[in-house]
């Protein structure tokens, strides 16, 4: 293993390790029994557990995770940004370990996207976090809408097909590196970096294989980076966050070191049907908020 890797894995480890005390400092903070608080129920875990292994095969995560949510009413419109950053960040880093480790890609294309899809995703939280209810579901209605279709996208084998090169250089690399950026700041919103990674790997000619560093790696850092903005602002549900991280680590261990592998055409197809319905609810609420008052915290 490189020098480079290793120094990643060195940044990710203490990345990781300041995000899990600021979010333990931030649950000793709140008040016992407080909204949002205490250990997750089964309901929660296994959110994390189901979501998260089908992200490490390459399904994502954040929309499906959104859509169990408002299923059940688990987390407030609002809170479902800081909500899915927070609890899939250790999860995704335990990604990020495995697909940095086996996956081969130019470390200097690796590196300068890792650090343009943080630097968005910095930008992105501080904004996103300071954002009312309709807002949000403006915003997340129509990130899940651009979600629905990438997941239809990839199922009808609409994507580019991409190229052999494992390095981006010159205008190609300049590209990448302002794509991630963008990629970046949407992550934060709920749009999830998967799909349109894929694409823009794709479009510049690199081996579709390379995404999957560069997204987990990407979202390794990103995620730790956004979340800590969230959690500085109380802009997450404590215990929502901390099903999906419980459920979730195990979960992606499974996926990548036991399963590797599974049909995934089919669920994509039941994928895309649940996020529109979520997508179309979530708009819904957004326009009737903004014709009278917004649903009280009771309906949650």
């Amino acid at each position: 293993m490189d020098s480079v890797k290793i120094m990643l894995f060195v940044a990710l480890g203490l990345l990781s390790a300041a995000f899990v005390v600021a979010w333990v400092r931030a649950r000793r903070a709140r008040p016992a029994g407080g909204a949002g608080g205490g250990f997750p129920c089964a309901w929660e875990l296994g959110v994390g557990a189901v979501t998260n292994f089908f992200d490490t095969l390459g399904i994502g995560s954040f929309a499906p995770t959104t859509s169990a949510w408002r299923f059940r009413g688990t987390v407030p419109d609002e809170l479902i940004p800081g909500s899915l950053n927070v609890g899939h960040a250790l999860p995704v880093a335990t990604q990020a370990f495995i697909f940095i480790a086996v996956v081969e890609v130019g470390t200097g294309t690796l590196v300068s996207m890792i650090a343009a899809s943080v630097a968005g995703a910095w930008l992105g939280a501080g904004v996103v976090a300071g954002w009312s209810r309709r807002r949000i579901q403006l915003g997340m209605g129509i990130a899940l809408l651009a979600a629905a279709t990438f997941f239809a996208m990839t199922n009808l084998d609409l994507f580019p097909g991409g190229g052999e090169a494992l390095a981006l250089q010159g205008a190609r690399m300049a590209v990448g590196v302002v794509g991630s950026f963008v990629l970046g700041s949407l992550m934060t919103l709920g749009i999830g970096l998967y799909a349109p990674c894929m694409i823009l790997v794709a479009l510049l000619g690199m081996d579709p294989r390379a995404a999957f560093p560069i997204m987990m790696g990407a979202c390794a850092f990103l995620m730790p980076v956004a979340g800590l903005r969230f959690v500085k602002r109380g802009s997450f549900s404590p215990r929502a966050s901390l099903g999906l991280t419980l459920g979730g680590v195990p979960a992606v261990l499974v996926a990548a070191l036991i399963v590797k592998s599974l049909p995934l055409e089919t669920l994509r197809w039941g994928v895309v049907v649940v996020v529109l319905y979520t997508s179309v609810t979530m708009l819904r609420s957004a326009v009737r908020a903004s014709g009278g008052a917004a649903p009280s915290p009771e309906a949650y």
